[in-house]
């Protein structure tokens, strides 16, 4: 069944901790060549019948995301498209 995924990610110009915490535990993992992490959140959501992107979008908007310092995307997927 198709569902509407959600990912919520801060805005580049905000400062993200996590993931500045995650870069700098790398190179004790002896990985010396990523030069940025950034950490966000995915949302699924499984409507009833056909995904509704234009209410995906308002809940992203009014509850999923904060609009002062997170961006989101709204994207379908298929169960099938979807690598385990």
């Amino acid at each position: 069944m198709p569902r509407v995924v959600v990912d919520v990610m801060l805005k580049p110009e905000i400062l993200d901790p996590q993931g500045q915490a995650v870069a700098n535990a790398l190179p004790r993992l002896g990985v010396s060549d990523v030069s940025s992490v950034r950490i966000g959140r995915r949302i699924e959501i499984e409507f009833a019948g056909e995904p509704d992107l234009d209410r995906a979008r308002e809940i992203a908007d009014k509850l999923l995301a904060n609009p002062v310092i997170e961006d989101f995307a709204i994207r379908v997927v298929d169960a099938e498209d979807e690598h385990p």
